[in-house]
């Protein structure tokens, strides 16, 4: 089973104080109220865009229509909190019988000698309000809409927390209402009665705690009659959006993807297709079927057009003898034909307003494709420019990767003639020091042969210089010379010193 939400708007007068706490929205927590606000008046403000103040009027007279703004009563009623709650009962708790209270003062007087005095157990602050601040009254017009969309009536399909009662008797009071929802007053947050200018029913919305407590009273309330003696029942439907609008700011105006309920002139009630049967007469005035078929006469109940005429017989004209039968036929068929022509005029007048807007809108996208050529125009140029630019810059890349092509056969090179280099100074290197260490052997052997050559003519210089007697000494005499170690260092003359030696020098004169 599905249902159609509905919107309530409010259209305030220009001078007209705004209700508190009216606005509602069910897509609350998504969307921001400036968001809700803006979707709501894009269609009224693409209607009045660009128009001078006489010109918005018109529109919105014309939309208007005949409807006139009224004085709007709106009482609200708020779920008590729980302080308060407390208080009452604490209240009722102290309202005893006046036997009980004597016998509970006689208890006190009995414990304590001295009670306080009654000035004493008043309070400091007394809270108390002037007038009825509950009851609002506002001057302007109840709009009624339903969405195109159908929601379903599942458990997991978001709808509203809020429900709406659109007829309720005039005759049923504020009481009585209260004794009807009484079994959910714990999940009612507050209840908002709306009386405007329709005679003898009322409507009222419901604030819920949350949708599931919404579902419940629409399951067990929706098609129920109030009271046992009357036919009237309890017609419940989800609220979408209540929202508060000035007259100004185009809140007359049709609105997007919502279809707005007239009321049928019989009952005064919304007429929705898809709850009541909804019939068309001729004259283009619709009722409610039920309505309708009440209304013993032949003619419409607003303008008295015949609908369907009977002839009587011998009922003819004193004058011209024409029955009352034609009469009435031609006369049925001059005011068809009235009626069609003047549909045919609005046809052909709404269907030039169209032309000129199609017009409009035509040189409109004549003129976007003209920028739109021209800006395609440019970037072709620019397109070309830049085509050039890469053909350049495609030519200098091959030249120079044909550069790093040879760079690099030329390193390839390089590195071949340095690795043969390196191994050629290697071996060079090698046989250099080969070299060195011979040298050094030979320069040491040729050093001690030198010292050797050397140590012999210092020692002969000294014994040519001695007297004659120590040279026959030493010719006689022995020289014996030890043998130096390995490892002891060399003479700081520069001159290391000699292997050992052992033999007998002689020297002739």
């Amino acid at each position: 089973m599905s249902v159609s939400l509905v919107v309530i708007r409010l259209e305030l007068a220009e001078h007209s104080p705004v209700p508190a706490g009216f606005g509602f929205s069910a897509a609350a927590g998504e969307m921001s109220d400036e968001e809700i606000k803006k979707t709501t008046l894009a269609s009224a403000v693409a209607c009045l865009e660009g128009k001078s103040p006489g010109e918005k009027a018109a529109i919105i007279h014309q939309h208007l229509g005949r409807r006139e703004m009224t004085d709007v009563i709106i009482e609200t009623m708020k779920s008590i909190p729980d302080e308060l709650k407390t208080t009452v009962e604490e209240r009722k708790s102290s309202e005893e019988s006046p036997t009980a209270q004597r016998s509970k003062d006689h208890s006190k007087e009995c414990l304590n000698a001295a009670p306080d005095s009654p000035s004493k157990q008043l309070p400091d602050q007394i809270s108390f309000f002037s007038g009825n601040p509950s009851v609002e009254i506002v001057h302007g017009i109840m709009h009624l809409y339903k969405t195109n969309k159908m929601t379903s009536l599942k458990e997991d399909v978001r709808r509203s927390a809020m429900l709406c009662i659109l007829t309720v008797p005039a005759a049923m009071t504020s009481h009585d209402l209260m004794k009807f929802v009484a079994p959910f007053n714990e999940v009612i947050e507050q209840m908002k009665i709306i009386r405007d200018s329709t005679p003898n029913q009322y409507m009222v919305l419901i604030k819920f705690s949350t949708q599931a407590d919404a579902d419940s009273f629409y399951m067990a309330c929706n098609g129920r009659q109030f009271n046992s003696i009357e036919d009237d029942v309890c017609q419940l439907v989800y609220v979408e959006r209540a929202e508060v609008l000035k007259s100004e700011d185009g809140a007359s105006l049709p609105v997007m993807d919502l279809t707005e309920l007239p009321k049928c002139t019989v009952c005064l009630e919304r007429m929705d297709e898809s709850v009541n049967g909804i019939l068309t007469t001729l004259c283009n005035h619709s009722f409610h079927s039920q309505c309708l078929q009440r209304w013993d006469d032949t003619t419409c109940p607003v303008c008295r057009y015949c609908q369907t005429p009977e002839p009587v017989e011998e009922n003819k004209c004193f004058e011209c003898g024409v029955q009352e039968y034609s009469y009435l036929l031609t006369s049925q068929l001059e005011s068809q034909r009235i009626y069609w022509e003047n549909k045919i005029v609005r046809i052909e007048k709404d269907t030039a307003e169209e032309i000129n807007n199609m017009k409009t809108k035509f040189k409109e996208t004549i003129e976007k494709c003209d920028n739109l050529e021209h800006k395609l125009n440019d970037l072709l140029k620019e397109k070309q420019s830049v085509e050039r630019k890469c053909t350049q810059l495609n030519t200098k890349v091959a030249k120079l990767t044909s550069e790093l092509k040879e760079e690099q056969e030329m390193n390839k090179c390089l590195r071949a003639n340095q690795v043969l280099l390196q191994n050629k100074l290697k071996e060079e290197e090698k046989l250099l020091k080969e070299t060195c260490d011979q040298k050094d052997l030979q320069i040491t052997e040729i050093q001690e042969q030198l010292r050797d050559v050397m140590f012999y003519l210092e020692t002969q210089q000294k014994i040519n210089h001695l007297p004659a007697e120590a040279r026959q000494e030493i010719q006689e005499g022995q020289i014996n010379i030890p043998m130096a170690s390995a490892s002891s260092p060399a003479s700081s003359g520069g001159s290391g010193k000699l292997p050992s030696r052992k033999g007998r020098s002689k020297r002739g004169k």
